[in-house]
């Protein structure tokens, strides 16, 4: 949606030209097609990280597209209550408290599922923005309503900001 050249779609078209590309070099034997098709592979690689890629503050989250979004307030309290869960768990330990140690356990299990709740908010509301943002922009540009287009345009570019990020933190957590 936005014309800052971060686009997924963008990044898989400059790929799969990039494929034709290379396939034509080694079919002519074109050092220079080949050259070149490794060059755009490269940039469509680029293209493709940028697109998913978030910078977070705290709660707040922004994309190069210049989206910005905040977590659901489930994904910061359940990270607190992991945190002090955590805690809980290991002053129990350290104090020989049975009590304080299970306390602690229940607290980052119930941290983990309020978290993994505001993710999963997150993502969903962030995937029906970006559709609702998309296709208000095509109606509006359409219909030659460029304002209208330029607030389609930030709807979807911030929702597409809150997705990523619920993205890279379920993807960070599933590595973990």
């Amino acid at each position: 949606m936005s014309d800052n050249n971060s686009s997924s779609a963008k990044s898989y078209l400059d790929s799969a030209i990039a494929q034709g590309q290379s396939a034509l070099g080694s079919f002519t034997g074109s050092t220079g097609d080949k050259t070149e098709a490794a060059a755009r592979k490269d940039q469509a690689a680029a293209e493709k990280e940028a697109s998913h890629s978030v910078g977070k503050l705290g709660p707040l989250n922004v994309s190069p597209s210049g989206g910005v979004s905040a977590d659901d307030p489930n994904r910061s309290e359940g990270s607190w209550n992991q945190t002090v869960g955590s805690a809980k768990e290991s002053l129990g330990g350290l104090v020989g408290s049975e009590a304080l140690k299970k306390e602690g356990s229940q607290q980052n299990a119930e941290g983990k599922g309020q978290e993994a709740q505001g993710q999963l908010s997150d993502f969903g509301s962030g995937v029906q923005d970006r559709v609702k943002g998309a296709a208000g922009g095509m109606v509006a540009g359409i219909t030659g309503d460029r304002e209208k287009e330029e607030e389609m345009r930030r709807i979807h570019d911030d929702a597409k900001t809150k997705q990523r990020s619920a993205e890279a933190d379920i993807q960070k957590q599933a590595d973990s």
